[in-house]
């Protein structure tokens, strides 16, 4: 033990002296300092951030796409200028509302571990990342596998995730499945030599590239797919058959190896159990089927405090156990005590002993 604390005389450097001139320097400002809520240095670098938890969910309207326009950027709300017209299963006419994202913590305990309410025409696929990244920082979690629905499983999510070192259990949708062609995933991709080859056996070469997208576009000749016998399940197009791929798309041909396996499937029928129920039971039992509240900021306020009472269900059907895994410990973490005591308050009564439950809280404080 001595040796190896010992230290090493000839690598060790003794720390310079502070003298005066280093007061000089703190009392006019030159060493580093910690900002505080009213510097206006930190005010303005919060609000230039661009991730969806400091915006609230709101929406860039300056971002706008070219073959198609938001009708919430033609339309707007005077009761409730925030939310944007959704339309629900089967019905004819569209109305004004919201959509709820939850990060839930897999397992039996199903601890929601952040909660962000944006505006409906806001993609699910959008503040994905966002909330993932916080949700890992803020409960000191490290995530080894994220399942999601197809709306989920964008390349950029998918990259994202896998660059990270986490698992990516992702429902994938494929590409070109609402038309009456051959799919994107009917051609195979050789990685070696950069290129597809079609259901009949020829050639997609690299043709195009666009950085600004990400994109690589392969396409065949336009004689080959002239003289193609399966031209009518192909293209329509003069000009041959093209397919599109992505920069980061071998994340993607990863999490299709992933098909298949134990774990990939157990987590998407997990996902049904672990998230589903749990807007069931906020819309049915804790009225988040309507908000009561308006505008971004309060309807984020609303949905938090009905997220904080449903983990508050299930601290309590702990009893005498435990949380097993340290994020569900901290999400259930009760806040510290202020000293002040709440007067005249009625006894609860019941015929449950809440002595263990007592003891859970105290655990957690200490």
């Amino acid at each position: 033990m001595h040796d190896l604390f010992e230290e090493d005389e000839e690598g060790s450097q003794e720390e310079p002296a502070h003298d005066a001139d280093d007061a000089a320097r703190a009392a006019d400002g030159d060493l580093d300092h910690l900002p505080h809520s009213n510097d206006e240095e930190l005010i303005t670098a919060n609000a230039a951030k661009e991730d969806w938890i400091s915006k609230v969910g709101r929406q860039d309207r300056e971002v706008k796409g070219n073959f198609y326009r938001r009708k919430a950027d033609l339309f707007l709300s005077k009761t409730d200028p925030d939310a944007s017209p959704m339309k629900r299963k089967g019905a004819d006419h569209s109305h004004l509302g919201y959509q709820a994202h939850c990060v839930v913590d897999g397992g039996k305990a199903r601890i929601i571990l952040g909660v962000l309410v944006a505006p409906f025409e806001v993609t699910e696929n959008k503040p994905m990342l966002d909330m993932l990244w916080r949700s890992a920082f803020r409960w000191k979690s490290q995530p080894r596998r994220v399942t999601g629905d197809s709306a989920y499983g964008t390349v950029q999510n998918i990259a994202a995730i896998e660059k990270a070192g986490i698992h990516a259990y992702m429902a994938l949708k494929g590409a070109g499945q609402g038309r009456p062609f051959f799919g994107k995933d009917e051609f195979a991709y050789d990685p070696e030599r950069d290129l597809y080859t079609c259901p009949a056996g020829e050639l997609l070469m690299p043709r195009t590239r666009n950085v600004a997208r990400s994109l690589t576009g392969y396409r065949a000749k336009a004689g080959t797919c002239e003289a193609c016998s399966l031209r009518t399940q192909c293209t329509t197009s003069k000009t041959g058959r093209q397919i599109l791929r992505h920069f980061d798309e071998e994340y993607v041909d990863r999490v299709k190896g992933y098909r298949g396996t134990f774990l990939y499937e157990k987590a998407l029928r997990k996902r049904r159990v672990w998230v589903e129920p749990l807007f069931a039971e906020a819309k049915d039992w804790h009225g988040m089927r309507r908000f009561r509240l308006r505008r971004l900021e309060k309807v984020n306020i609303e949905a938090l405090l009905i997220a904080s009472g449903q983990n508050v269900k299930r601290l309590l059907t702990f009893g005498e156990r435990r949380p097993k895994k340290l994020a569900q410990a901290a999400a259930l973490r009760p806040p510290v005590a202020i000293g002040h005591e709440i007067s005249r308050a009625r006894e609860h009564r019941w015929s449950r002993s809440w002595r263990p439950t007592r003891a859970f809280f105290n655990g957690l404080t200490s």
